[in-house]
């Protein structure tokens, strides 16, 4: 774990940068800092780290060299689905599905794929690759169900604004019966968002995970003097009870984080979380660890 950059504490440096940073909510500040946290000039940098060493943990100093980025980072860059295909049996009875890599037109020969399994994994800690709120959604309910409201501004009353009827999910064939665990994390944004508070109106569907970005909506650009441009979202997204998600987020149903141990030792802690609301006390935690191990 890196504790120091160029002999400035982390937390230090975290805490200074904090005005420079829009974000809708702290774990999306985190995560923005995190991503250019070690820029800087390129040359010698100084790390210190906290590593462990059999039972204890010692801090080590590295002096590292910084060099030119070839390429700009994207979100894509940071998901943090599971390595393989877009769909994957985790178990005779677990389906998983990321929606990173998938095509609109796969869904409805995958529902028919896991008809029988106890359960499915939505994986959402990345961004859709097809806008899937309807496609995937009307497969996992057997009624109408709202699942969202949106605000627009009124353009003949400057200032106020304009309630959406709601925004609605009618159910389609063929169709999915058993439990959905929907996976999301600071990752989770805009398009993974809306995803998300329509696939979790099934009744047992739960969300798993940690809370989302907070930055749901559409994209208006602002264009700022000295060809600078900035972005807003220009419609509100809410619950059907008027709840806000915009500057909150997806707040999960299952709080689960990935901890230091659990990356050392290469575990999703997520997915591990999703096994265990699908498949019940039944099933051991050594189980459950191998069932989540990456492929």
């Amino acid at each position: 774990m890196l504790t120091q950059l160029d002999g400035r504490a982390v937390e230090e440096l975290v805490e200074e940068w904090r005005p420079y940073y829009a974000a809708s909510n702290h774990p999306t500040r985190l995560r923005d800092i995190g991503r250019s946290l070690s820029t800087g000039a390129c040359g010698k940098s100084y790390l210190q780290v906290r590593r462990s060493v059999g039972e204890k943990e010692q801090a080590v100093n590295i002096a590292v060299e910084r060099t030119r980025k070839n390429s700009p980072q994207t979100n894509g860059d940071f998901g943090r689905d599971r390595a393989g295909d877009t769909y994957q049996e985790i178990s005779e009875s677990v389906a998983y599905l990321k929606l990173s890599s998938i095509e609109s037109d796969e869904i409805e020969p995958l529902i028919g794929n896991i008809h029988d399994k106890k359960g499915l994994i939505v994986d959402l800690r990345n961004y859709p690759n097809s806008f899937m709120v309807y496609k995937l959604g009307q497969r996992l309910i057997t009624m109408s169900q709202p699942f969202a409201l949106v605000t627009s501004a009124d353009i003949n009353n400057p200032g106020a604004f304009i309630w959406s009827d709601p925004l609605v999910l009618e159910p389609n064939t063929p169709n999915y019966n058993g439990k959905v665990a929907i996976l999301v994390d600071e990752i989770s944004q805009s398009m993974a968002e809306f995803t998300a508070m329509a696939l979790r109106v099934r009744p047992t569907a739960m969300v798993v995970g940690s809370t989302t970005a907070g930055a749901d909506g559409n994209v208006s650009p602002i264009t700022l003097p000295g060809g600078l441009r900035t972005l807003i979202s220009g419609i509100g997204i809410y619950y059907p009870d008027k709840t806000p998600t915009q500057r909150v987020g997806i707040v999960p149903d299952i709080e689960a984080k990935p901890t230091i141990e659990g990356i050392r030792a290469g575990r999703d802690e997520v997915l591990e979380a999703a096994l265990r609301y699908i498949l019940g006390d039944a099933v051991t935690e050594g189980e459950i660890k191998r069932l989540a191990a990456w492929p």
